[in-house]
């Protein structure tokens, strides 16, 4: 077993065992709470650019599933407690180890993940480096930053998938780095989905005569896709949207709202979200560091949701421009499925209701 290192911008140094692609790897390091679904995290492409933390001891345990792959592999590196060699499930293929290997992802085992995740909480997200040996100089570590990654991440060209039942409307989805399970969702629900790349202009998606648009999760900071606001002005109040994460950070923002980076962001399938009136909370599964900043939607959209831990904002409704947009993941996958009757409320909007 190789020696290999975690290396924090911070200075902090931890020693573990390598596993993965054999490369050095700089990233944003950022950890994730879910006890499963360590598969459908490594192939969100929402991590894009980041090394992701398991901050469950045991992963791999029940191997590789590709059928429950959400996308590519994005993230630049991988760091876990224990990584279970010898994994049992009737449907696995192979072993983590090996998937991460394939894709050239470097990855660390054998640390003390309690300890860095408390680290992160209490400094906030901070980048690191899974490297063979000490860096003399964390110059390079600490100017590291996530950039363009929406680019990286969606398709480059169209793609079409057929409704699972009796097709009843047509949905365009604008892939800023989307999960399959927001396709699976529609899917099921008889919507045939067109999916076409983040820079695709307005004008072209509404000459595919949608009867609703939604707007996917995706890496980076919001506000420097500039070209994505400007189309989204031009498409809310055509026909109904539904954003979901960054679609839902990218809409504030097309309509003169604020976002922010959180200390530590939102990562795992045990998130809270409460409606703003109180009335209920849910649990939801999350993935993002950056959130629209309340006081900056006054006047613009009504909050739907809040986060039922820091009180942030975790929804928007627009009922002028028949659109609303939410910061967590009502596909799950892996997750809970408490807030999947939001695509059944988007699916009433193309029927008129």
């Amino acid at each position: 077993m190789e020696k290999t290192y975690l290396v924090l911008s911070c200075g902090k140094v931890f020693e573990g065992v390598s596993i993965g692609g054999p490369s050095d790897s700089t990233g944003e390091l950022v950890f994730t709470t879910g006890m499963v679904g360590y598969l459908e995290t490594l192939t969100d492409p929402s991590y894009a650019g980041q090394i992701i933390l398991q901050t469950f001891p045991l992963i791999g345990n029940y191997g590789v599933i590709p059928d429950d792959f959400e996308g590519a592999c994005f993230a630049s590196g991988y760091v876990v407690r224990e990584l279970c060699p010898h994994p049992s499930n009737f449907r696995s293929e192979y072993d983590l180890d090996r998937f991460l290997k394939e894709r050239h992802i470097p990855g660390i085992c054998g640390v003390d993940t309690r300890e860095i995740t408390k680290i992160i909480r209490e400094s906030g997200v901070m980048n690191a480096r899974i490297c063979k040996e000490v860096p003399k100089d964390l110059q390079q570590i600490q100017d590291y930053r996530v950039e363009e990654v929406v680019a990286k991440v969606s398709r480059k060209h169209p793609e079409v998938f057929p409704a699972a039942q009796t097709e009843t409307y047509h949905v365009v989805l604008i892939d800023y780095g989307a999960k399959m399970n927001i396709i699976r969702n529609l899917q099921k629900r008889g919507c045939r989905v067109t999916v076409v790349p983040h820079d695709t202009k307005a004008e072209d998606i509404l000459a595919l005569r949608p009867d609703g648009i939604m707007l996917s999760n995706g890496p980076g900071d919001p506000a420097e896709n500039i070209f994505e606001i400007a189309q989204i002005q031009k498409l809310i109040g055509r026909v109904p949207m539904f954003g979901i994460c960054l679609g839902h950070q990218l809409t504030a923002l097309a309509m003169g709202g604020r976002t922010m980076k959180l200390k530590y962001g939102h990562r795992g399938g045990n998130q809270p979200v409460k409606r703003a009136d109180g009335s209920r909370t849910f649990m939801s599964s999350q993935n993002h560091g950056y959130a629209v900043i309340s006081e900056s939607m006054k006047g613009i959209g009504q909050i739907s949701y809040l986060n039922a831990n820091d009180h942030s904002c975790e929804g928007i409704d627009y009922p002028d421009l028949n659109c609303f947009t939410v910061q967590f993941h009502p596909e799950a996958s892996s997750g809970p499925h408490d807030t999947e009757f939001l695509f059944d409320r988007f699916l009433a909007m193309m029927g008129g209701d």
